[in-house]
């Protein structure tokens, strides 16, 4: 299965942050969603993925409000204890532990040789319409220009 595209609707879904608080698309209408998906919490290249996003999280709401979710398999305390590592106060690390990979198989960003996440990146506009999509080696950074770019 091939990550989600353009014009796509994107696939509904409600799992917890690293603060065991929703994570409800639908409650997302009327804004921004960047979906970034990464491997696995602990990891080089995820958490300089997630602190890029973090680091530049102004600027991202300054192309309009903006939700910003940082997805991978790991369990919620874990993506608690990483967010509290990395010292993330705006992403949402978002726990896609049960079922194992639900929304990434939903978004076709699910790994099934190693069962985790694929790197991407999905921004989903205010209808709930896939605007942009992009799936990355699982070494390489992604580009956070390039992400706000297609904002």
């Amino acid at each position: 299965m091939s990550i989600i595209k353009k014009g796509e609707k994107a696939p509904l879904f409600n799992i917890k942050d690293q603060n065991a608080e929703d994570v409800n698309l639908e409650n997302y209408r009327g804004k921004k969603v960047i979906l970034s998906s990464h491997p696995l919490a602990f990891t080089s290249v995820c958490a300089d993925q997630m602190r890029s996003l973090e680091r530049n999280y102004d600027r991202i709401q300054e192309k309009g409000e903006t939700v910003v979710i940082g997805l991978s398999i790991d369990p919620q305390p874990s993506k608690k204890a990483w967010a509290a590592v990395l010292n993330i106060d705006n992403v949402k690390f978002a726990s896609d532990f049960f079922p194992l990979g639900e929304v990434a198989k939903a978004y076709g960003i699910f790994n099934e040789e190693n069962s985790a996440s694929k790197r991407a990146n999905i921004i989903i506009d205010e209808e709930g319409i896939v605007k942009w999509s992009k799936e990355y080696p699982q070494a390489q950074l992604p580009d956070i220009e390039e992400v706000i770019e297609n904002l």
